[in-house]
């Protein structure tokens, strides 16, 4: 991932491969991230302000908390729907890619 200075949007290495997530998933989702972003927001306030390091590590751990959550979300989905249903189709490749997955996870 590249982060491009121009409009500081995210430039996402993709696939062909589509997710299928339910409307109440994807609304989910998009309120968590939506509330993630509002915490970003406050948090370069909060550094542009000088507010003490204490309360902004504070509002870090709290968005990296939201994150986990949603990764957490998308994770169960793709366990019980993408992973079930390759391993089902008998392309056990995924298992690789899951432990991939996982690894970047938890890498922190």
């Amino acid at each position: 991932m590249t982060l491009l200075p121009e409009d500081h949007s995210l430039e996402v290495e993709t696939s062909c491969r589509k997710s299928h997530h339910s409307d109440e998933i994807k609304t989910n989702l998009t309120h968590r991230l939506n509330r993630i972003e509002g915490q970003i927001r406050g948090i370069k306030g909060m550094v542009e302000r000088d507010v003490y390091c204490d309360d902004i590590i504070t509002q870090l751990s709290a968005t990296q908390s939201a994150l986990n959550s949603v990764a957490n979300v998308l994770l169960d989905g793709h366990l019980k729907s993408c992973v079930k249903n390759r391993l089902a189709e008998g392309d056990e490749e995924v298992l690789d890619e899951l432990a991939k997955t996982i690894a970047k996870l938890i890498r922190k």
